[in-house]
């Protein structure tokens, strides 16, 4: 059978129907490939609506190609936050050194992005929502594969049956845990916990990141513009992971506050700030490394699949192109074969890119007196120096052409 035929069988035949878990980044891009290549696709969201606003996240490399092709690429070109000058601080708060953004996040100046991550979501959204169905304040309850498609029981107490189901719903995915059991199997925690909050911009900050910096300790300011607030971050180095504060809002405060209560610089305001913080983020650093993404007619994208960790600053990236991977190997198999070209042509990108933590990310959060002064050693060399060219991981993938969308 010739392409053409392949593609006017797909075009006569029903609808195949996806429902996807998710609608952060990689859900709605996911949706934009599926809907392309004539899928039928559902969008489940346990929030309410989608998440504005966020903290900052980058898109690089090959994923500027994936936002082009999707049309969206000039809107986040309007959006892009342009962070000018990163600043490392001494535990007196006098400064380290100034560097350019790029030259420590391997981005390319004028080409790479920076955007919130609700424009991005936005973005997403916008080129999908006349054309996709959305269950929004709503979740996945159970999953049954033993039919010839996936049975489906939602919280809400609806029951419906798709050709396949994508669990786009991040580090600690439920889908996942449908599919291969519980996250700590696949959970490479990295030793770091972080929370993330606003705080209002009294310090002047424009386009900046200001970070303070004692052994196991970073408080960061971060300036995305000319506006009344700015993102704060601390973050922490802990042998195991905090399991017990995950679900506990005022335990991750109280650990936050205990961690950093002899700190100096801006931090003590910055703490009494996430005391009455309604935007409260709190996570540990960590990848999901799992043996395969797929179990059936359900298959995993973005960070439920493969979490780089944001020491690496791929998260946003991996998750478009992984989108795009997914779809088009699907475009014209079945889901057998299209989870297993999607898996066979996408890991080695995955795995270069997760690969970073070990090339220096981390140490840009020492946990020792010897590493932050090398820590600090590099920083200073790298204020002379201009610039790089990008790092080769974000790019090694180039993205092959699909089948002709429907």
């Amino acid at each position: 059978m010739t392409r053409t035929d392949q593609l006017r069988d797909i075009r006569t035949t029903p609808r195949r129907t996806a429902l996807i878990s998710g609608a952060g980044i990689a859900g709605p891009a996911l949706a934009f490939w599926l809907n392309r290549y004539g899928f039928a696709v559902t969008v489940v969201e346990k929030a309410s609506t989608l998440r504005d606003g966020g903290y900052p996240i980058d898109v690089r490399g090959t994923a500027l190609h994936v936002v082009r092709k999707m049309g969206i690429l000039p809107r986040l070109r309007d959006a892009h936050i342009d962070v000018r000058r990163l600043t490392f601080l001494e535990e007196d708060g006098s400064v380290v050194a100034s560097v350019n953004p790029h030259t420590v996040t391997g981005g390319v100046a004028g080409r790479d992005l920076e955007v919130r991550r609700g424009d991005l979501t936005d973005a997403l959204y916008a080129t999908v929502r006349d054309d996709v169905e959305f269950l929004f304040d709503d979740s996945i309850d159970t999953l049954d594969q033993s039919g010839h498609g996936v049975d489906v029981t939602f919280r809400g107490g609806s029951r419906r049956t798709f050709d396949m189901v994508f669990g786009a719903d991040g580090l600690h995915s439920r889908t996942r845990e449908f599919l291969f059991g519980p996250e700590e199997r696949f959970h490479r925690y990295l030793g770091y916990c972080f929370a993330g909050f606003t705080v209002r911009n009294t310090f002047g900050l424009s386009h900046e990141l200001m970070m303070w910096n004692t052994p196991g300790r970073a408080a960061a300011l971060y300036a995305v513009g000319n506006k009344d607030d700015v993102h704060a971050f601390l973050n922490f180095a802990r042998p195991e992971p905090p399991f017990d504060a995950f679900r506990n809002p005022e335990a991750q405060r109280d650990l936050v506050a205990a961690v950093f209560a002899d700190a100096g610089w801006e931090v003590p305001g910055m703490v009494a700030a996430l005391r009455d913080a309604d935007d409260l983020f709190f996570d540990v650093v960590s990848q999901i490394r799992l043996p395969r993404w797929s179990s059936g007619r359900v298959a995993l994208v973005g960070d439920a699949a493969y979490a780089p960790s944001f020491l690496t600053g791929q998260g946003s990236s991996l998750a478009l192109v992984g989108a795009y991977m997914l779809a088009g190997s699907l475009a014209d198999r079945d889901h057998a074969a299209g989870f297993a070209a999607y898996e066979q042509n996408t890991r080695e990108f995955v795995t270069v890119n997760q690969e970073q933590v070990g090339e220096g990310d981390a140490a840009l959060f020492p946990t020792t007196a010897r590493a932050l002064e090398r820590r600090n050693a590099m920083l200073r060399h790298l204020s002379a120096m201009p610039p790089t060219e990008g790092r080769p991981a974000h790019s090694a993938l180039t993205l092959p052409e699909f089948m002709p969308m429907t």
